[in-house]
């Protein structure tokens, strides 16, 4: 059992976002944002805002962006390694639950409401079948859900990890130049921030005939990119964000395979909300469905754009209330 208040995290490579469940039911309270960078440590950034809300929590639940090992986690793209129980004494919490992030947004699929998503295509989920939910941000996340009766049970993944071959001339191109600086080409080289930098100024070097190096990626350079797609859909930007999409629907076609998600493909992270006016829902379901010979699996395949922040807040809150469905 989770004693209240009860102190959620969600801990990125950029950004924590903080809440505390008052108590079982009750509206979360959000305790605001704050960047990873900006912190030596995870008990520093907490601290910073226990401090500033005055509050002190009786139990603790936090999702880190890493792979965890045991009851410790080392965050893929910051420098913080957290370990749970020594976490929980320096805080002073009776009781405390670590997850990796996408495991928690898995676990906060059930917790979803329909108002914060956007349906892409009109396919009707199965429920007996598990569901996936994915997404980029400063890196890229992925786990899956399958739900036994009435429980739940997530499954998180690195497939973020996994290679990503081009599949198309252009494609051929953009991974030729990646390939200099990179021994492996991931989903994660192209399909988070720092992805979308490259992606972009690939796409320049090849338009230019030019040298490509390397770029200084970064969220800044992100969303200078972004923000000129946004203004301008005719714009070199929102070219490359177009293509952006097409590969996030290539990736996400190729894990609902994995997974046999016809219990639904769950899209996330910081990226695709802000981009969504880009999206091409045609195009996206024709690339995300172009998996033959598993075309028919994929068309019963239904997708969603989640488009509120927040969401792994409330899975952690909902295990918090109902340890025993999880």
């Amino acid at each position: 059992m989770f004693p209240y208040p009860v102190l959620l995290c969600d801990l990125g490579g950029t950004n924590c976002r903080f809440a505390v469940a008052p108590e079982t039911g009750a509206e979360l309270a959000p305790l605001g944002n704050v960047l990873t960078g900006g912190f030596a440590t995870f008990t520093e950034a907490v601290r910073s805002v226990m401090d500033k809300k005055a509050i002190q929590p009786a139990s603790m639940i936090l999702c880190a962006a890493g792979p965890l090992d045991g009851r410790s986690v080392r965050l893929t793209n910051a420098d913080w390694d957290i370990d749970g129980p020594q976490t929980a004494r320096q805080l002073g919490v009776q009781q405390g639950l670590l997850l990796n992030d996408f495991e928690a947004l898995a676990l906060s699929l059930p917790a979803i409401r329909p108002e914060w998503t956007k349906e892409i295509g009109s396919v009707t989920a199965n429920p007996a079948r598990p569901s996936v939910i994915l997404g980029p941000g400063t890196g890229l996340g992925t786990a899956g859900l399958l739900r036994m009766n009435d429980k739940v049970l997530a499954l998180e993944t690195e497939a973020g990890h996994i290679d990503f071959a081009a599949t198309n001339d252009e494609e051929q191109a953009i991974w030729a130049l990646l390939g200099r600086f990179h021994a492996r080409i991931t989903p994660e080289t192209v399909l988070c921030g720092s992805g979308l930098v490259r992606l972009h100024q690939a796409r320049l070097a090849i338009a230019a005939q030019a040298s490509y190096d390397e770029p200084q990626t970064g969220d800044h350079a992100a969303a200078r990119i972004t923000e000129k797609a946004l203004a301008d859909f005719t714009s070199q930007e929102a070219q490359t964000v177009r293509l952006f999409w097409r590969l996030i629907a290539r990736y996400a076609g190729d894990i609902a395979l994995t997974y046999f998600a016809q219990g639904g493909v769950t899209l996330a992270g910081g990226i695709l909300p802000r981009i969504a006016p880009l999206l091409n829902e045609t195009e996206f379901r024709r690339v995300f469905e172009d998996k033959d010979p598993m075309r028919k699996l994929v068309q019963a395949t239904p997708v969603q754009l989640l488009l509120a922040n927040g969401s792994a807040l409330h899975g952690m809150a909902a295990i918090a209330a109902n340890p025993s469905c999880y």
